[in-house]
């Protein structure tokens, strides 16, 4: 076994993890950034649903009651997300859920995270877009929307229209770097500082470190990567603060695994964890309404077939997101495309779940659907069950896995889901213009790319893991920074959220590095500035 050590250590190397390892590394620090998944660069980001392509840096890991969706390569989330860049709305920070109490800190909120996400849309970039960039699904949502009395705006994202191709392959990484992901910013960033960035190395656990001068050290393992489940290598590296950025499912589970070696960990680990209200539904669109309601026509003269067109995410309805409403009845409805892969989940909705004509004839028609992600205020009802014995869940195929998660929604979600469903249907069923099916939860349960947490910041040591400089509660020099540390549903898509949150964070954690004896100052530009 070799051991090594470092300054910072910041394991995961998606929003959460490349902001403070680019920070910390411009500071002067020497930073090691430990990734499980391997490193792909635009050439190898396959336009194909052939496993062996999309499956090896996205992973589907199945618990109980919800199913994530999560990155797996070095930029993490940020490679396999869709780009979309909103900022939570004020109400979302004055949030009170079920306990009854606010929930995030009393220190944050949208005026006091603006400035920081101010330097995320700067650092990324965000584009701003118009009518123009809108695909014509989103077009058709819109039209929809003005037909029933709402409005519906264009979604700003992380993404160079000027680059970008409409091609609709962005869900595993872009071919044509159009996508703003962590590869293209603060990772280069960091490495022309000196940062080392490792992939395929997966850290299992953390404890005390025997190495004078150094608090922590990371027990880890080096991966196949062609197999990820078979192990080339182990490894011991010690740090003065560790960066921990594995992802909402991954976060808590090395703090679990690393619970006994540390002298206990928070009890809020691995509680409160929310899929950020996630909420799918399909309108299978009548293409003849869709010119005679509507009004639209494509040059080839269909009216509307136009789901796999366009980037994935181009529109949404803010009319929903009104701060007077009571919680659990606010909502954004976002156009959204997903690959066919995820037909089934629309088509064995309702009764029979798997059999009938109508279900062939609706798969038959899937160009003609119109998908629709509800972000809902949820109840934060998730836990983590014990830990596997190695990585962040139990592998069971390339890109598949079974984690420890538990979901069961409560009343209170259930009625946030409702009030979606019942808003999208007097948009998209105004005089038959569609039929909605929301997405079955009998096959996957309830579905998620946004998971978030599982170790939030707050200010009661009883329900939140950090403090709201996101440090570990009794473990001075551990710092938590991707959506695990979001307390709770932001009724938009997080990634600009945990931007921001991580871009708040690095002072906080520059500090604390100072406190331990490292060289090194907060300061840095934008990275490419």
């Amino acid at each position: 076994m070799s051991a090594e050590t470092t300054d910072v250590l910041v394991i995961g190397s998606g929003f959460g993890g490349s902001i403070p390892a680019y920070h910390l590394a411009a500071g002067g620090a020497r930073v090691t950034v430990l990734e499980r998944g391997p490193r792909l660069a635009a050439a190898d980001f396959a336009h194909s649903m052939q496993l062996g392509t999309y499956n090896r840096i996205v992973d589907v890991i199945q618990g109980d009651g919800i199913s994530v969706v999560a990155g797996n390569c070095v930029g993490g989330g940020s490679v396999v997300y869709f780009a979309a860049s909103l900022r939570a709305p004020t109400f979302a920070f004055e949030r009170r859920g079920s306990l009854g109490r606010r929930i995030w800190p009393a220190a944050l909120s949208r005026a006091s995270l603006d400035p920081w996400y101010d330097r995320a849309e700067e650092s990324l970039p965000v584009a701003r877009t118009d009518w123009p960039d809108v695909s014509y699904a989103g077009g058709v949502l819109a039209a929809a929307c003005q037909r029933a009395g709402h409005t519906c705006n264009p979604v700003p994202v992380a993404v160079d229209t000027t680059r970008c191709t409409n091609c609709n392959w962005m869900l595993s990484g872009c071919r044509f770097d159009a996508k703003r992901s962590m590869l293209l910013n603060y990772l280069p960033g960091a490495e022309s500082h000196g940062a080392v960035v490792r992939p395929l190395h997966e850290v299992q656990s953390l404890f005390p470190s025997l190495q004078s001068g150094y608090r922590y050290a990371a027990a880890y393992t080096v991966l196949d990567p062609s197999d990820y489940t078979c192990t080339e290598q182990v490894g011991l590296i010690h740090a003065k603060v560790v960066v921990l950025a594995a992802g909402t499912v991954g976060t808590p589970v090395i703090l679990q695994r690393s619970a006994l070696p540390l002298g206990g960990i928070p009890s809020a680990v691995g509680r409160y964890f929310s899929g950020n209200g996630d909420r799918v539904s399909v309108a299978d669109v009548d293409e003849e309404k869709v010119r005679s309601l509507l009004g639209l026509s494509r040059p080839d003269g269909s009216a509307y077939e136009g789901l796999p067109v366009g980037r994935p995410i181009t529109a949404a309805t803010y009319d929903y997101l009104d701060p007077k409403a009571p919680e659990f009845s606010r909502f954004m409805l976002q156009q959204i495309y997903f690959p066919p892969l995820t037909n089934v989940l629309a088509q064995t909705g309702g009764t029979p779940s798997w059999y009938g004509i109508a279900k062939r004839d609706m798969r038959a028609r899937w160009r003609s659907w119109l998908t629709v992600l509800a972000m809902t205020e949820d109840d934060n009802e998730g836990t983590f069950g014990l830990p596997p014995l190695t990585g962040s869940f139990t592998r069971l195929a390339p890109g598949l896995g079974e984690g420890s998660m538990r979901f069961h929604p409560t009343a209170a979600t259930r009625k946030a889901w409702s009030a979606s469903d019942t808003a999208l249907r007097s948009i998209m069923e105004k005089d038959n213009l569609s039929q909605v099916h929301p997405w079955s939860e009998d096959i996957a349960s309830t579905v998620t790319a946004h998971p978030i947490g599982s170790a939030r910041i707050g200010d009661d040591p009883a329900t939140s893991a950090l403090t709201d400089t996101h440090e570990l509660r009794g473990h001075p020099g551990i710092f938590v920074t991707d959506g695990s540390a979001v307390p709770a549903s932001l009724t938009v898509n997080p990634s600009l959220t945990i931007a921001a949150l991580a871009e708040r964070a690095a002072p906080a954690i520059v500090a604390r590095a100072v406190q331990t004896g490292i060289a090194v100052a907060y300061g840095a530009p934008p990275p490419g500035r």
